[in-house]
């Protein structure tokens, strides 16, 4: 399990005593996995995480799924006990699990700027270099995913206040244009957007690279300086805070140094999801972003949070899901981020979602035994 084995351990359960397995329809699930197979076999592998799981280790549940047609829940259940074994993913802290929840927004833009659309989504710029710890500079943590080549010389690249002060402008990596600065920052969070442009086109935005810097949450901040009562901290509180004090709109954005740039995505069907860092479509409700450094996408988790009741009407979420994102406030072995949709709706389920929660994850039978 490498260097993560201090923080957790897997404990091997049973379906049987999976609570809320029996109530699930993962019958949707085989659509997306089909496309993870596509994108392992003709692209390239997953990065394996440090738990030591790889695409090697998932094929044969994702080569099982292509011949496979579930004909009830019953069925889709049984592939998976079939194919798979569950864990229990326990942290040895003693902590339970957490979600949140991400969404697609849609927002309105326009492709040249004016006095109402001033606010860009940016591509990476070309002096933008992925560091390693071959090329990274001697005074830059090793957090730094990402630096600036200038001159010859790497360096950390401009934050959010530089960029918002016009650090990129007049080098043409403007995609399009919004009319709300707090608008961006959220697709910042979030990681993509559908556009809708004046003229009714529709595009598409997704992850391209970032700044490098940290990301800090700014709802911590308000929390911190009093602005918000923790119990009440959630994307709608926030943008209301917003709202209300234009004057401290900057400062408290800028408090997130980091910085998001973007690149167009094709739109063959609108109604889907967003692809993202697994490279294949976000299924609404059955994607889950999570920690990268230590889990490897395409893998299955069932998630039960019973606190979190709004997205199944009343009922507590328990779920089937596949590991298809990441995000760099997802951090733990038993953190996850749950894809809602796309537009306002989504936005409004996914902006107060904060829930403890049991991980398990499905691994193949061939693998499994490693953990036992």
């Amino acid at each position: 399990m490498s260097d993560h084995a201090s923080d957790f351990v897997l404990q091997a359960i049973s379906f049987d005593t999976l609570e809320g397995w029996k109530d699930d329809d993962p019958s949707g699930l085989f659509e997306v996995m089909r496309s993870c197979r596509r994108q392992i076999t003709d692209v390239k592998p997953y990065r394996t995480g440090s738990l030591g799981l790889s695409s090697e280790d998932l094929l044969p549940l994702l080569a099982a799924a292509e011949e496979f047609t579930p004909s009830s829940p019953e069925s889709a259940r049984a592939f998976f006990e079939t194919h798979c074994r569950p864990f229990l993913i326990r942290r040895k802290d003693g902590n339970s699990g957490f979600v949140t929840a991400f969404y697609e927004p849609d927002i309105d833009v326009s492709d040249r700027p004016d006095e109402i659309f001033r606010f860009p989504f940016y591509r990476r710029p070309d002096d933008l270099i992925d560091l390693d710890d071959a090329n990274r500079p001697a005074g830059l943590d090793k957090a730094y995913a990402f630096g600036r080549l200038h001159g010859g010389h790497v360096t950390a690249y401009p934050d959010r206040r530089a960029i918002d002060q016009g650090f990129l402008e007049g080098r043409g990596l403007e995609i399009a244009w919004a009319k709300s600065k707090v608008d961006v920052f959220f697709v910042h969070v979030q990681g993509a957007a559908r556009l809708r442009y004046e003229d009714g086109r529709i595009g598409r935005i997704t992850y391209a690279a970032k700044a490098g810097h940290a990301f800090s949450a700014i709802g911590k901040l308000l929390i911190e300086r009093g602005e918000i009562d923790r119990a009440e901290i959630s994307m709608q509180a926030i943008r209301a805070w917003l709202a209300r004090n234009p004057e401290r709109v900057d400062e408290v954005l800028w408090h997130n140094r980091s910085y998001i740039f973007f690149r167009v995505a094709p739109v063959a069907d609108p109604q889907a999801g967003p692809i993202a860092a697994a490279k294949v479509p976000l299924l609404a409700g059955r994607a889950l972003a999570v920690d990268r450094m230590i889990h490897t996408f395409g893998f299955p988790f069932f998630i039960r949070a019973d606190s979190l009741t709004h997205l199944d009407q009343g009922r507590p979420f328990r779920r089937l899901m596949l590991a298809l994102d990441t995000g760099s406030a997802i951090v733990g072995p038993a953190r996850g981020d749950i894809f809602t949709g796309s537009g306002d709706i989504a936005g409004e389920s996914a902006g107060t979602v904060r829930n403890e929660a049991d991980f398990v994850i499905l691994i193949t039978n061939a693998a499994a035994g490693r953990f036992d």
